[in-house]
């Protein structure tokens, strides 16, 4: 009999991953968009410093976000598409911001914001960070408490945010259509139920048994959770989510060291908007690249743009250390996510119990 070796299957699994934590992807992201994306971020926190209301431009600057979805195609998809992603994330921020009248329907509001921008992003094909940041800014707004008299003041600086966006959207469109030609509009495949529902109602339950958790452990910031799950989540494949989870976490570790430096120094509302700037430009020019290698910068700035109004109330550490631990559960549940995603036999199985739930006939 063949003895067992599972010393050199253990290197050969060892090898191929470093092989994979180490591989850069090719780029064509002109370097003008990294730099217009930090000024959609940055712009509203320099105005904030300005004026001294920095909590304000935190808030616009996440309406900055939608400039990240603005694709490579001729200027009349452009702006379509950033307008409506805009959209979109001014109403995912207002139905967690309304999620909080109600706390016990905060996780099913989360979960149905999850599910209907699953299914509207996978239904018109658009390419990453897709409903990544619809679900981040509904999920910072469900548990972020305000009081109710403020909600339209929120809702509103965010839409500026946006609108910012779109503006610097158009003008950075302007410069950048003078020298490239415009990927052409691909026109949309035949909808598929597999793909764009029931994908969808799987994901949305991944992001609701992770608030769940969070909810259940009592979490200082539950925010984290359902984003670090949802990062997970959007792998093509199980071994995509297993990098991503590994990238995720291996770089969100590194990120916090780093973050631990940023809060070493004396941060006040124009430094804050400087290092937010700087990170969104690395950010930009990383994560098509590497995305491991871009998580390590993605950590301390969305700590930033989340936590910044509340600087020196608390611990550092504790903030760093709620973080780490948001991460690894959100990612934790996300791999379970992504095994019942496109592990067949489990998928399967769920798959025929949503498909009991729901009025419709089984397409297969």
């Amino acid at each position: 009999m063949q003895p067992a070796r599972p010393v050199p299957r253990i290197r050969a699994l060892i090898a191929r991953e470093w092989q994979q934590l180490r591989s850069f992807q090719a780029s064509d992201r002109p370097w003008q968009m990294p730099l217009t994306a930090a000024l959609a971020t940055g712009l509203p926190l320099l105005i904030a410093a300005w004026t001294g209301h920095l909590a304000l431009g935190l808030l616009s600057s996440l309406g900055g976000m939608a400039f990240l979805y603005l694709p490579a195609t001729p200027m009349h998809h452009r702006m379509v598409t950033i307008m409506a992603c805009s959209f979109g994330l001014i109403a995912s921020f207002t139905l967690g911001l309304l999620s909080q009248l109600l706390p016990l329907a905060t996780a099913p509001v989360l979960a149905v914001i999850t599910i209907l921008v699953t299914m509207i992003c996978r239904f018109y094909r658009l390419p990453p960070p897709g409903s990544y940041f619809f679900v981040m800014l509904a999920a910072l707004a469900a548990y972020t408490p305000v009081p109710v008299l403020e909600i339209p003041l929120r809702v509103g600086l965010v839409a500026m945010g946006s609108l910012l966006a779109c503006v610097l959207a158009f003008g950075y469109s302007l410069h950048v259509l003078r020298w490239r030609t415009p990927k052409p509009v691909q026109p949309l495949p035949a909808p598929d139920f597999d793909f764009v529902v029931m994908d969808a109602l799987i994901i949305g339950l991944t992001v609701f048994l992770s608030l769940l958790l969070a909810e259940w452990l009592q979490l200082q910031r539950p925010y984290w959770v359902p984003v670090s799950c949802l990062a997970v989540l959007q792998g093509a494949s199980l071994r995509a989510v297993w990098n991503r989870q590994l990238q995720r976490l291996l770089g969100t570790a590194l990120g916090l060291l780093l973050t631990w430096g940023v809060f070493s120094l004396p941060l006040n509302a124009w430094t804050v908007s400087l290092l937010v700037m700087l990170l969104s430009v690395v950010v930009e020019t990383l994560v098509v690249r590497h995305y491991g290698m871009a998580a390590v910068f993605i950590t301390p700035m969305a700590i930033l743009l989340a936590e910044a109004a509340h600087l020196g109330h608390g611990s550092a550490f504790a903030l760093i250390e709620a973080r780490f631990y948001d991460t690894l559960a959100g990612g934790l549940v996300g791999l379970l996510g992504g095994l019942a995603l496109h592990l067949p036999a489990l998928r399967q199985g769920i798959s025929r119990l949503i498909l009991r739930l729901l009025p419709v006939k089984d397409s297969n």
